[in-house]
C-alpha cells in the first residue's frame, strides 16, 4: 500500500511539513502529527475531539450513522442474542466463546464473586450517608492491597486473572455499597444464580427470607450492563489507559476510571434524568419546561436527550426503549405514577417535535436506563455504580490491550498562556 501523506504549510516556515496518513478498518483516516514537534509545533485540541490517542481493536462508533460495534458485532445483535458475560468474553478475547469456553468463563467469574472479609470491615469506616460512588472508588482501589503479590502486568495470564477478579467482584462490591447505606447486612453471592440474578439477590435480598428474582428484571439489568460494557475512548476509559500507562497496579487504574465516571457529564447523566423528571413534577408542567429548553436565552436544558458522539438515534437507546416497556409492564402499578407518565410524554415530544428532530436531540441511553433502574427499585444514588459495573469489561479490555502492546506513558501537552520569564523582585 502506498503511504499517503498530508502537507502542512505554515506561514513563515521554510518548507511544508509532511505528515503520514493512516487508514483504519472503519471510520476517518488519521493524520500522524507526532512529527510536528520537530518543526516546533504542537496541535491544539481541547477535549481531544479530533485526536486519536491510541490504536485499538475493541470498539467502533459511527455517531453520524448511529452505529456501535463491539469487536465488529453490532450492539443490537448482541443485545438480542448475547448476554453480559458472553460480551465480557468477546471484549476481552476478541472473539465470541464456544459453548465450552462460555461455560468455563461463567464458572470462573462465579468463583471470583466472593471478596475478602477484610473488605467487609473496610465499609465500617464509611458513614451511612456516604455516596455509593465514593465508597466504590475506595473499595476498588483497596483491592490493590489484597492482590498485589508479585503481580506482573507483562504476563497475559496474570492480566486475565485480574479481569476475572474485577468482573466477578464488582457486583458484590456494588451491592455492599448499597447495603451499607441502608444499614442492612451484606448478602453473600449464590453460585446457583446467574450473573444478573446474583446481583439483584445481593441488592434486595435479606437473611430473613428468600428473594425471588423476576426473569424480566434480571434480563433488563443484564442488558443495561451489556449496553454499557464499552464505548471506545470515553473519559473514564481514557483515564484508565492514562493511569495504566504508568505501569500502576491495575486496581488503582480501575479506581481512577470509577472516579472519572462519577462526573455528572459522564456516568451521572442517568441520575440527572431522574432529578429532571422530579423537578418537572407533573404532566401539566411539561410544556413549561419544553419552552424553557427551546428558549436560547434560558440556560435550562433537558437531560437525557442528544449525545456528544451520536448525531443520530443512539443504537443503545433503541434497545433500552423496548426493555423499558417490558420492565414497566412487569412492575405493573409501580410504574403507574407521574414520573413515568412525564417520561413517556417527553419521549413522545422528542420523537415528534421538529425542534428536537432537526437538532437530533433523540432520547439517549441515559434517559431510558434511568427510568428502568427507577422501576427496578434502585435508588438514583446507585445509578452510576450500575454504570461502573457494566463498563468494567471495557476498562479491562482497553487496559489489557495497552499493556500488552507497545505503549508509552501518557503525557498531553499544552498551549501556555501564562506570564513570560520574569525576575524575582529583590528589595
Amino acid at each position: 500500500m502506498t503511504e499517503r501523506k498530508a502537507q502542512l504549510t505554515v506561514e513563515g516556515h521554510d518548507k511544508p511539513i509532511d505528515l503520514p496518513i493512516y487508514p483504519g478498518t472503519l471510520g476517518p483516516d488519521v493524520v500522524d502529527v507526532r512529527g510536528l514537534i520537530k518543526s516546533g509545533f504542537l496541535t491544539y485540541d481541547p477535549g481531544f475531539m479530533s485526536t486519536a490517542s491510541c490504536e485499538s481493536d475493541i470498539t467502533y462508533i459511527n455517531g453520524g450513522e448511529g452505529v456501535l460495534l463491539y469487536r465488529g458485532y453490532p450492539i443490537e445483535q448482541l443485545a438480542e442474542h448475547s448476554s453480559f458475560l458472553e460480551t465480557c468474553y468477546l471484549l476481552l478475547h476478541g472473539e465470541l466463546p464456544s459453548a465450552g469456553e462460555r461455560l468455563e468463563f461463567e464458572n470462573t467469574i462465579r468463583y471470583h464473586t466472593m471478596v475478602d472479609q477484610g473488605v467487609h470491615r473496610f465499609f465500617n469506616g464509611f458513614p451511612r450517608n456516604a455516596h455509593p460512588m465514593s465508597m466504590l472508588v475506595s473499595v476498588v482501589g483497596a483491592l490493590s492491597a489484597f492482590y498485589h503479590d508479585e503481580l506482573d502486568i507483562s504476563d497475559p495470564t496474570q492480566r486475565t486473572l485480574v479481569a476475572q477478579r474485577i468482573i466477578g467482584k464488582m457486583p458484590t462490591l456494588a451491592a455492599m455499597c448499597y447495603k451499607h447505606g441502608i444499614g442492612q447486612p451484606f448478602m453473600y453471592p449464590r453460585n446457583a444464580l446467574s450473573f444478573p440474578e446474583n446481583f439483584l439477590h445481593m441488592m434486595f435480598g435479606t437473611p430473613c427470607e428468600e428473594n425471588a428474582v423476576s426473569p424480566v428484571l434480571a434480563r433488563a439489568i443484564d442488558l443495561i450492563f451489556l449496553l454499557h460494557a464499552d464505548h471506545e475512548q470515553n473519559a473514564s476509559t481514557s483515564t484508565v489507559r492514562l493511569a495504566g500507562s504508568t505501569g500502576a497496579n491495575p486496581y488503582s487504574c480501575f479506581a481512577a476510571g470509577v472516579a472519572a465516571l462519577w462526573g455528572p457529564a459522564h456516568g451521572g447523566a442517568n441520575e440527572a434524568v431522574l432529578k429532571m423528571l422530579g423537578e418537572i413534577g407533573t404532566e401539566s408542567r411539561i410544556d413549561e419546561f419544553i419552552r424553557r429548553a427551546k428558549d436560547p436565552n434560558d440556560p435550562y436544558r433537558l437531560m437525557g436527550f442528544g449525545h456528544r458522539v451520536y448525531k443520530n438515534f443512539d443504537p443503545r437507546a433503541k434497545v433500552m426503549r423496548e426493555v423499558c416497556n417490558d420492565v414497566l409492564e412487569d412492575v405493573g402499578e409501580a410504574a403507574d405514577n407521574d414520573l413515568f407518565r412525564i417520561a413517556r410524554r417527553l419521549e413522545q415530544i422528542a420523537l415528534e417535535d421538529d425542534y428536537f428532530i432537526n437538532r437530533k436531540l433523540y432520547p439517549n441511553v441515559d434517559f431510558y436506563s434511568g427510568i428502568i433502574l427507577k422501576a427496578l427499585g434502585i435508588p438514583t444514588s446507585m445509578f452510576t455504580v450500575i454504570f461502573a459495573m457494566g463498563r468494567t469489561p471495557g476498562w479491562m479490555a482497553h487496559w489489557d490491550e495497552m499493556v500488552g502492546g507497545a505503549y508509552r506513558i501518557g503525557r498531553p501537552r499544552q498551549l501556555y498562556r501564562g506570564p513570560g520569564m520574569r525576575d524575582y523582585p529583590v528589595k
